[in-house]
């Protein structure tokens, strides 16, 4: 394995438990960092003796990286079971990020679950601009929410927070639907002529993702203002080994931030 191949150690400094099965880990290096990474890009993450797997960037500063994992399979259930002061192995950061957010356009963030992680960056970035930045974000039930602490706090550096779940329980006082309905709840209509079209950045399932794309496009936004973060299974994050082709593109190398324009035909249409 070539030094730009090799995973450096990074050591967990802090952790949050975000749901039951998903945890935040603020990681810093042992002893050389990664280079500097922008939103919506990618590294390998190592759990030694187990494997190695994908994860999105959900925040950090200087030399120290957030990975927001799920516990899906043997690998992210190890990486999101590590305690403080565990050791990851870190290759990257890969791929290539959200474009940057335009200057004066209104910004739609449409996030469905975890998907909400690689989008946090975009969403930091864009706080401060009152009206400007409007974040829609959907679970499957309250429980499965992420970064709930965060919202009231975003809200308060301006941006519009809606927040649905597909599935309420007891306690739930808030908005039930898919997350495509809060669309309609958004104080401007993207298919009046005079008003600018937004950009808006969409991640979450695929079927989440082409649905989002597919609403966003009838409230008259473009396939090119509208951005998704594609997942596929990555193994060596450089586009050498083939695994993460998506038709034409190799997702860790062209991706995994596409425009809806080039992902509608590889993964926002529904299979015949």
């Amino acid at each position: 394995m070539t030094a730009g191949m090799r995973p450096l150690p990074y050591r967990i400094v802090d952790r949050r438990q975000e749901t039951l099965d998903t945890a935040t880990l603020l990681l810093e290096p042992v002893e050389a960092a990664l280079a500097a990474w922008t939103p919506g890009q990618f590294t390998m993450v190592y759990a030694f003796g187990v494997g190695e797997i994908p994860v999105s960037i959900s925040g950090g500063s200087g030399n120290r990286i957030q990975h927001t994992v799920r516990a899906v399979g043997a690998v992210s259930r190890a990486i999101c079971a590590a305690p403080i002061g565990a050791t990851l192995g870190l290759r990257g950061p890969f791929g290539c990020g959200w474009p940057s957010l335009p200057p004066d356009d209104e910004v739609v963030v449409l996030a469905g679950g975890i998907g909400l992680a690689p989008l946090r960056p975009m969403i930091l970035a864009g706080l401060g601009q009152p009206e400007r930045l409007s974040v829609l974000i959907g679970a499957r039930t309250p429980a499965d929410l992420i970064f709930t602490a965060e919202y009231d706090r975003w809200r308060a550096a301006g941006a519009r927070v809606l927040v649905t779940v597909d599935r309420a329980t007891a306690s739930w006082k808030g908005h039930v639907g898919v997350v495509t309905t809060l669309l309609a709840r958004l104080p401007r209509t993207f298919t009046d002529p005079t008003e600018p079209r937004p950009t808006a950045y969409v991640c979450g399932p695929e079927i989440m993702m082409r649905l989002g794309a597919r609403a966003l496009m009838e409230e008259g936004v473009p396939p090119d203002r509208i951005w998704v973060s594609l997942e596929r299974n990555m193994h060596c994050g450089v586009g050498l080994c083939g695994h993460c082709q998506l038709g034409p593109i190799l997702v860790c190398r062209d991706g995994p931030v596409v425009d809806a324009g080039c992902a509608s035909p590889l993964v926002l249409r529904r299979e015949l």
